[in-house]
């Protein structure tokens, strides 16, 4: 039913190929236009599109250890580093 198609990017200006079953993925979903831009262009708008996190420093509650976290930690709430974080949830 849908066959490749060679498009070209219009960032980039080098050709990429829209496959079959991503045009089967596209009309499932409804949508009317084919992509105007190859992988990496499209992965490197989406990276730029999205601002850093901004980390913050803090010991873990649990073990001590340095921990980075994407908030802001307040005194009254124990924070934890990914490790004990991940342990304390599978309990």
């Amino acid at each position: 039913m849908y066959e490749d198609k060679t498009l070209v990017c219009k960032d980039c200006g080098n050709e990429f190929v829209f496959t079959a079953g991503e045009q089967e993925f596209y009309a499932e979903k409804g949508f009317q236009n084919e992509p105007q831009r190859c992988k990496a262009c499209r992965d490197a708008r989406k990276a730029a599109s999205k601002s850093q996190r901004e980390m913050f420093t803090t010991t873990c509650a649990q073990c001590g250890q340095e921990a980075k976290v994407p908030f802001q930690p307040t005194s009254d709430r124990p924070v934890y580093c990914s490790e004990c974080f991940a342990a304390m949830k599978q309990q």
